[in-house]
């Protein structure tokens, strides 16, 4: 074979190579391991909530008015040893007001991305809100009366965009629509913590049907976790 189609031939698979998708790196140990400490602690400050408010669920907090204005996420600093960052915020104004917009600056670690896909103050944490779900605008669960029961009914769940932590942000849900934007931090994959306070993996190629049925509270279906966890 002729040195110059050697050479072009060579240059056209580097070139190939050049222009395929990079493979995006697993999550190491330590990315793994404080995601789920995280994530629990977040959920035993869910509890921590319900347990000091007659058993209501953390939720967005509202002005006199019922106007939503700060985050569930600001709701639960009391629980999370955040009780100084807590108090000082002005609850009755919205979390973009000139007082608490200074305030998306102190995010909690616990908050924070494993992962630099976030500018400063953004968070993955979210819930499933609509009427589909937990956090319905009813307000019609509590953690001790989640009809599909606490161990198969997500409470939070690692988002595939990223919102302001204090911001009251949210994952849109719907049983007849396609599942909002997942896994923004694992290229995919991503965390569910549930009502019980247990936390797990759930693969790319996941079952969206399945995932449907961890996000409604009351569909009174079983979960094939084999169809979800990595």
């Amino acid at each position: 074979m002729p040195a110059k189609t050697c050479v072009l031939m060579l240059a056209l698979l580097v070139s190939a190579v050049g222009l395929s998708a990079p493979v995006a790196d697993e999550p190491t140990k330590k990315e793994l391991e404080t995601v789920l400490r995280n994530l629990k602690q977040i959920g035993l400050a869910f509890h921590g909530y319900s347990d000091a408010h007659e058993l209501q669920l953390a939720d967005d907090i509202t002005d006199k008015d019922g106007r939503v204005i700060l985050s569930w996420r600001v709701a639960l600093l009391p629980y999370l040893d955040e009780d100084k960052l807590y108090k000082e915020f002005k609850l009755d104004e919205p979390w973009d007001s000139a007082h608490n917009k200074k305030l998306v600056a102190k995010m909690p670690k616990i908050y924070a991305p494993v992962r630099g896909k976030a500018k400063a103050g953004e968070t993955f944490y979210q819930r499933f809100v609509g009427k589909d779900t937990l956090f319905n605008e009813k307000g019609s669960y509590k953690l001790s009366t989640i009809p599909d029961g606490t161990s198969n009914t997500a409470l939070v769940v690692e988002a595939g965009d990223p919102v302001l932590w204090s911001q009251p942000a949210d994952l849109p849900f719907g049983a007849k629509q396609p599942l909002p934007k997942l896994g923004g931090l694992f290229d995919g994959e991503f965390h569910v913590l549930l009502g019980d306070g247990s936390v797990f993996r759930v693969k790319k190629d996941f079952d969206a049907d399945e995932m449907k049925k961890v996000i409604m509270p009351d569909d009174g279906q079983p979960v094939d976790t084999r169809k979800l966890q990595k």
